[in-house]
């Protein structure tokens, strides 16, 4: 089981945030995240749960569509929770659990 630290949409080259809405730094997010899983030598199909931080509840479906891009069926048990501040003033963060 491999338990990840949380993860925003940083730009690893520069340290930024990669655009100030929400659905640009979920892809990011998403991306950091699969780097963090080949590091430990798996991938996001091994993904058992995802939580996910949103600092509005609103944009759930927008990036649970986008989640869609980054896993298959059948897709991860996930928690979404909606929170008033991330680091760096990001709007969005995920972390997972993975078993390999």
């Amino acid at each position: 089981m491999v338990f990840t630290s949380g993860q925003i949409g940083l730009v690893p080259e520069t340290g930024e945030l990669a655009g100030a809405d929400t659905k640009t730094q979920a892809h990011q997010a998403f991306r950091n995240l699969a780097a963090v899983a080949e590091a430990a030598g798996g991938s996001l199909a091994d993904v058992v749960k995802f939580t996910l931080f949103l600092t509005d509840l609103s944009e759930f479906s927008e990036v649970n569509a986008l989640m869609q891009e980054y896993v298959q069926e059948p897709y991860p048990a996930r928690s979404t929770v909606e929170v008033s501040a991330l680091p760096k003033g990001a709007r969005f963060e995920v972390d997972a659990i993975l078993s390999i």
